[in-house]
């Protein structure tokens, strides 16, 4: 397959560095208008898992900063995200009032740990093997670690101020947006016809990590569904105009990632079916991209296969530095969006007209 042959020289290093009510089962209380006392819940945490769509600091934390230009449209310099600015998950934090999540594996740091933690890392998968060591299972256990660790500190000093406190783990929100290098990386290294195959794989893992954070007292989980890969200008590069839709997006990846939404989708109805003290929240980020990708010109945009910086050599242009105007373009580096594209999104998803229930986030409790 050509685009495996072309791009798996580089795929490896690009992906890893960017890329109800009462008490449960077990015992931890459930959802209830009383835990969080009026329509919009209050949480009191956030912890977030996920790839590069959504790392804050943590692939950068681990190995080595991503640099510049990244970070330069918001933060003023590099902040550990692949982007000029704010991902999706730091407008949700805005959305939620609290501050930006900070990366789990970043130790030292002004801000504290007290409203939640992002587990997120640039390259991470569901699934083993993959672009990053930091897989979704090794995340949930660095939050289980995390949690004990916190209810340790709780039962010898009394707590600390700059942490969450024990009850806050059950009336957090969970959010994840991962998935898309399971698909990525799967591609590479076999074929389409074994990528789709793969799939109900991948989605029994993710069912487990939920049922484990749910043993763990999480009970308000607000999940994305993959992007839109083949609107990546770096995918559609290797492929024919006869692979490409009206946008230049590679019809057959973007039909295998609405597959693996169909099945997210489905089983999220499973969990919600068999966690009956959770609250689940499926979130059509796939739709709310595309919608801005077939409209890119009205929406102030240049053409969404347009982007602005930092990997040009990859599609064999030579980089100089990042565009003049990089609020224009809807991709940062060709596998990343812009910040003001993720603003974009985020504003189409968060008022809940992308989810399943539609409530919006600061809402997911009730769902």
């Amino acid at each position: 397959m050509v685009f495996r042959k072309e791009i798996q020289m580089f795929g490896l290093l690009f992906f890893f560095l960017f890329s109800v009510h009462g008490l449960g089962t077990d015992g931890i209380q459930g959802l209830s208008d009383d835990n969080y006392g009026s329509s919009t819940c209050n949480f009191p945490a956030v912890f977030n898992f996920g790839d590069s769509n959504s790392d804050t600091g943590g692939i950068s934390a681990a190995f080595y900063p991503i640099g510049v230009p990244n970070g330069e449209t918001f933060f003023g310099k590099p902040s550990g995200r692949a982007c000029d600015g704010r991902l999706i998950v730091d407008f949700m934090a805005e959305e939620l009032g609290i501050p930006y999540l900070r990366a789990y594996l970043d130790s030292i740091g002004l801000s504290s740990f007290k409203t939640g933690a992002n587990f997120a890392t640039g390259g991470s998968s569901i699934r083993q093997p993959g672009f990053s060591p930091f897989h979704l299972d090794i995340q949930i256990s660095q939050f289980r670690q995390f949690k004990a660790r916190i209810i340790d500190l709780a039962n010898s000093t009394q707590g600390k101020a700059d942490l969450p406190k024990p009850e806050d783990f059950s009336k957090a929100l969970y959010t994840f947006d991962i998935g898309q290098n399971d698909l990525s990386y799967t591609l590479q290294t076999t074929s389409e016809t074994e990528t789709r195959a793969a799939i109900p794989i991948i989605l029994d893992l993710f069912s487990t990590a939920i049922q484990q954070l749910y043993n763990e007292g999480a009970r308000v989980f607000w999940v994305h569904n993959t992007g839109p890969i083949g609107c990546l200008p770096s995918f559609s590069k290797y492929y024919k105009p006869g692979d490409l839709d009206k946008n230049g997006c590679v019809v057959r990846l973007n039909m295998i990632a609405q597959e693996f939404n169909r099945q997210l989708k489905s089983k999220l109805t499973q969990l919600k079916a068999n966690l009956t003290s959770a609250a689940f929240t499926y979130v059509d980020a796939y739709t709310a991209k595309y919608t801005l990708i077939n409209n890119a010109e009205s929406q102030g945009f240049v053409d969404p296969l347009d982007f602005c910086c930092c990997n040009r050599k990859i599609v064999g242009t030579p980089y100089y530095g990042p565009c003049a105007h990089p609020e224009k373009h809807i991709s940062w580096d060709a596998t990343h969006y812009s910040e003001a594209a993720n603003q974009w999104v985020a504003n189409y998803i968060l008022n809940g007209s992308m989810s399943d229930p539609p409530v919006p986030i600061n809402q997911a409790c009730h769902a």
